[in-house]
């Protein structure tokens, strides 16, 4: 039997019973829409943080003295770390929390104290104004930069440049708008105010230092770097416990070597719906192998072989379960489109979960295929002539 001959009879056939050929789907697209859905929403997600994270850059290493204990460290300390030549540069911070007011509105904060370094190592940029500089600093000016968030909370747009707002009972002038980020965590930049480190040492009265982030001179130099901050910090506070350090890369490994679990664990749990699917196809196929016992016995009575009764029984499961898992991927980017619409996020269905989520139901469909399509195969002539 060709293999058109036999699409055309399996369509044939699931066409003659619409309904029962729809329920007998509805576990694959179920299947299929639970697979990628769940695993698109994973590895979206997890691309979001690995674009914030690769933006961060891959040489960043993030230090904080975590012992109160701990006298923490002055920032003529700091200068020492840049005489190593694994070291680019080196930015003390200083962070706290309050409320922002203006206009007759307020907005709950994440205060941060840096140098002009803090935002050329860590990539954040700037949509209008201008940077915290040194002299802002070593005169403890009074300045600041605004998140986009922050800002149309307090002034209902990002319009805001020389604009002076209240924090601790301190005015202070807003000399930028950092640019939005889309996240809505309280510590990212959209909630986030900067401020020049020496003021909000002040504002937030810490004079110690108890964190701060360095730049490599390059990925290559990383280790180097972060064993330069390493031995620092121990001779500082003489206690290895008492400090951690970080750094980007190691970030975003763990964040790819959680992604792949939990996609690899939705996409599990979803191909369980497959599954039952497949069992429904394989019911129905019994079902319809009985039902059509004499035509069988016909069809070998006038010389059909018993692998052409195999290809096509084999035919409509796969043409079946390949309906459903084309009908489920269909679904899955009818419903992204319309949630990218209503919650404003940019959620996508890679083309290799199609591919593979197609290539899993036509073989869910030869798996519980090939036990209906053999007993029909194995039906005799004569038998199945006689069955009433």
């Amino acid at each position: 039997m060709k293999f058109t001959q036999a699409v055309k009879m399996a369509l044939s056939s699931i066409l003659s019973t619409k309904l029962r050929s729809f329920l007998t789907m509805l576990g694959i697209i179920i299947g299929v829409l639970s697979v990628t859905l769940l695993v698109s929403i994973a590895q979206s997600t997890a691309g979001s943080v690995n674009d914030t994270l690769s933006g961060l850059g891959g040489n960043v290493i993030s230090a904080t003295i975590n012992s109160r204990r701990s006298a923490g460290i002055k920032s003529s300390d700091l200068e020492s770390l840049t005489d190593n030549p694994a070291v680019q540069s080196v930015s003390p911070t200083v962070t706290g929390s309050g409320t922002a007011k203006a206009s007759g509105n307020s907005s709950d904060v994440s205060l941060k104290g840096i140098t002009p370094e803090y935002l050329e190592i860590e990539g954040t940029e700037i949509t209008s104004g201008r940077q915290i500089l040194t002299v802002d600093n070593e005169n403890r000016l009074q300045v600041c930069l605004i998140g986009a968030g922050a800002a149309k909370d307090l002034f209902g747009s990002t319009d805001c440049v020389d604009e002076t707002i209240r924090v601790k009972g301190k005015n202070f002038k807003i000399i930028g708008v950092l640019k939005e980020d889309g996240e809505s965590q309280r510590d990212s930049n959209d909630t986030i105010i900067y401020l020049p480190f020496k003021t909000a040492q002040r504002l937030l009265q810490q004079a110690a230092i108890q964190s701060f982030t360095v730049s490599a001179s390059g990925e290559d130099t990383l280790t180097m770097a972060e064993n330069a901050v390493d031995r620092f910090l121990l001779n500082k506070t003489g206690d290895e416990d008492s400090y951690t350090i970080v750094n980007q890369a190691e970030i975003a490994e763990s964040v790819s070597n959680v992604s792949s679990s939990l996609s690899l664990m939705l996409g599990g749990i979803a191909g369980i719906s497959l599954l039952v699917g497949g069992i429904g196809i394989m019911n129905i196929m019994l079902v319809s192998v009985t039902e059509r016992t004499r035509e069988i016995g016909i069809r070998k009575a006038i010389g059909a072989k018993k692998q052409d009764i195999l290809a096509q029984f084999m035919t409509e499961a796969v043409v079946l379960s390949f309906m459903g898992g084309l009908t489920g991927i269909i679904l899955s980017f009818l419903i992204l489109a319309v949630g990218n619409a209503f919650v404003d996020t940019s959620l996508s269905i890679s083309p290799a979960i199609c591919v593979i989520s197609l290539i899993f139901s036509a073989a869910v469909g030869i798996i519980f295929g090939l036990y209906p399509a053999n007993k029909a195969a194995n039906l005799k002539p004569v038998e199945a002539l006689h069955y009433e």
